[in-house]
């Protein structure tokens, strides 16, 4: 724990607000959003609650925000991950849109699952991270958002351009929607793996989250491959 004296200048301040930043982030590497409190994160910053709040207005803004890192963080890697899996263009070797579609997927699938900060973020985006916040910061955090699906949509539409502007954006929006549902739904209580363990008939019901989340895009992608007038494009 660090302890801050008062800041008096924009870079002191600067650098106040990223302590905090990354404090939180280290929380979050070890439980998840749900056990990230206010409390907790000022004794590690160490800075008291009334002074984290004077840089961020609630648990939630701290975050929203890095939600927002972590997203662009994916998206960084993303594209280079892309790449190499899928390729560029749409006659990338003998490959029809379709194959590419699913390796699309694949690759949306195994890179989120390899964030599971990112994961659990997203999953507690709409119902919980955007309850106790300010239109201001609201705004400020959406801007964000669409910024970043815009980003998501160039990046698939690099590799399946069959989609065109429309669908991929489409495709972008559905991914960061069912990342957060996913995975949810693939880490039950306690309660329902001792029911799993219990009874062999309900295994089925156990999700793995790389492979329900690739197969739920596969599902779309291949949907808004084969859907293209409905793609809305003049």
């Amino acid at each position: 724990m660090t302890t801050f004296q008062r800041a008096r200048s924009e870079e002191q301040r600067a650098v106040r607000r990223q302590a905090i930043l990354d404090t939180a982030a280290a929380m979050l590497a070890e439980m998840p959003v749900a056990q990230v409190s206010l409390n907790e994160l000022s004794r590690r910053v160490g800075l008291a609650k009334s002074n984290v709040l004077r840089y961020f207005e609630s648990r939630e803004a701290v975050l929203l925000e890095l939600l927002d890192v972590a997203s662009r963080e994916w998206l960084e890697h993303l594209d280079g991950a892309l790449t190499a899996a899928v390729g560029t263009g749409t006659g990338t070797g003998t490959a029809t849109p379709y194959e590419r579609g699913d390796r699309v997927a694949a690759t949306l699938a195994t890179t989120l699952a390899d964030r599971p900060v990112l994961c659990d973020l997203a999953a507690a985006q709409a119902s919980v991270l955007e309850h106790n916040v300010s239109p201001q910061v609201a705004a400020q955090y959406k801007r964000a958002a669409v910024a970043n699906a815009g980003t998501l949509s160039r990046l698939v539409g690099e590799h399946l351009r069959e989609l065109g502007a429309h669908d991929a954006m489409r495709l972008a929006a559905a991914t960061v929607m069912v990342t957060g549902a996913v995975w949810t739904h693939s880490r039950p209580a306690a309660a329902m793996l001792a029911a799993y363990e219990a009874d062999p008939s309900l295994a089925a019901m156990r999700l793995d989250f790389a492979t329900a989340l690739r197969e739920t895009l596969e599902v779309v992608i291949t949907g808004l491959l084969a859907r293209p007038f409905h793609r809305g494009e003049a």
